[in-house]
């Protein structure tokens, strides 16, 4: 992703301030786990950057963050210069820009730029998820709620963790209330064991949606905002749906989910067929 200095993506230590030369990268840049950038030449630049690497679309960090050193959680970052290039960037290669935000403020200047999809957002108030429908906006949502789940922090980014967790029902309420069109996120970074947990994190909001609105989320929902990639979408053919010429990403469930949301918490018992793109990779039945 690509971050203003002090803000979401700026994980440098003290010694590597003031910046060096743009030439020599800080150790968190050139492990490519974010892009500092600060003005309109230096995010254009960053943005072609990612382009040229391959991504699909860009990621800008547009606000405060729970993991990250400096910025609080209502910091706005970037001004509309900057997040507008970064979205010019995209669009002039056929793509769009994605924004890390959960403030009023930071949304509302994100789409006001042209961003298509809000990343988090669980501090938002009806008026900014009004505008989110209003300008055709995607909210990609995460359970971030404080339980079994979370992942846990220290120190001044638990203060904020619990901050944004006692802001996600309220998320999903507005969210559902102004039907705005909710991708399924879980934000799980660098955690293979967590994986196995994105079922009962779906089935965590049947208190929000019907379970044939979060299988819909979780499939085709996601599928359309991939979309929103055009040529550099990394799943060009259909996906999200059930039909000849489709990618053959099917489960088949012992019991029917559209009943019964729970079965999808347990995937060793109740996912009796797993095929992904055509191949089967697991198959229980007898």
């Amino acid at each position: 992703m690509i971050s203003q200095t002090a803000g979401h993506g700026d994980f440098r230590l003290p010694h590597e301030v003031p910046r060096t030369p743009m030439s020599q990268l800080s150790r968190v840049e050139t492990m490519g786990v974010s892009a500092i950038a600060d003005g309109v030449d230096e995010v254009t630049r960053r943005a072609r950057e990612q382009l040229m690497l391959g991504a699909s679309h860009i990621k800008l960090a547009g606000g405060g963050g729970v993991a990250s050193m400096y910025d609080p959680l209502d910091a706005v970052q970037y001004t509309y210069e900057e997040i507008r290039v970064a979205v010019q960037a995209a669009e002039n290669w056929g793509t769009y820009v994605m924004i890390h935000a959960y403030t009023p403020e930071a949304v509302q200047l994100a789409i006001r730029a042209g961003v298509k999809s809000i990343e988090h957002g669980q501090l938002l108030d009806e008026e900014t998820v009004m505008m989110m429908a209003e300008y055709d906006v995607w909210w990609s949502l995460q359970p971030f709620f404080d339980d079994e789940f979370a992942n846990p922090q220290t120190g001044p980014s638990r203060v904020k963790q619990i901050m944004v967790s006692e802001g996600t029902e309220r998320a999903f309420e507005l969210a559902k209330k102004h039907n705005v069109k909710v991708a399924w996120g879980t934000d799980m970074l660098f955690n293979p064991a967590g994986n196995r947990n994105h079922g009962a994190h779906l089935a965590k909001l049947s208190g929000f949606f019907t379970p044939a609105e979060l299988l819909v989320m979780a499939t085709s929902n996601n599928a359309q905002i991939l979309k929103l990639s055009g040529e550099r979408n990394p799943y060009p053919g259909d996906l999200g749906v059930v039909k000849e010429g489709a990618y053959a990403d099917l489960l088949l469930v012992q019991g029917n989910p559209l009943e019964d949301i729970d079965l999808i918490r347990d995937p060793d018992t109740n996912f009796v067929i797993i095929m992904k793109d055509g191949k089967i990779y697991k198959n229980t039945i007898q």
